[in-house]
């Protein structure tokens, strides 16, 4: 189960460096004006917003991560609820697809991880 469990986090840390690139690098682009759905304009306007959203996402894969490294469980179980809280926020204030893409992943993650410990 410790393997599923380390799978998992690292599947979550992997999403998030994923949503840092989207938000940071590719937000006026294709691949980022797809997923919000903005015209050009908008996502021009909008891009210094999601660079810092990128950001954050940037420092909650960082922490999975270290907690993969160092095979901290304290340090998973910390930022798995960081992820999992954001994510339910994200659902409730901007988009409910966020639930599913971040606060799942992260949510199916801590539970694999508390179950391994």
């Amino acid at each position: 189960m410790h393997t599923v469990a380390q799978v998992l986090v690292g599947v979550v840390a992997a999403l998030h460096t994923y949503f840092l690139v989207l938000e940071m690098f590719l937000w006026q682009r294709p691949p980022g004006r797809a997923l919000s759905g903005f015209d050009a304009d908008t996502a021009r306007l909008t891009a210094p917003l999601a660079a810092n959203q990128g950001l954050y996402n940037g420092f909650l894969a960082a922490g999975l991560v270290w907690g993969l490294v160092t095979d901290a469980l304290d340090t998973q179980v910390f930022f798995l609820i960081c992820v999992i809280v954001a994510g339910v926020y994200g659902a409730a204030t901007a988009n409910r697809r966020i639930l599913v893409a971040q606060a799942l992943p992260g949510a199916l993650a801590l539970g694999a991880a508390l179950l391994a410990a």
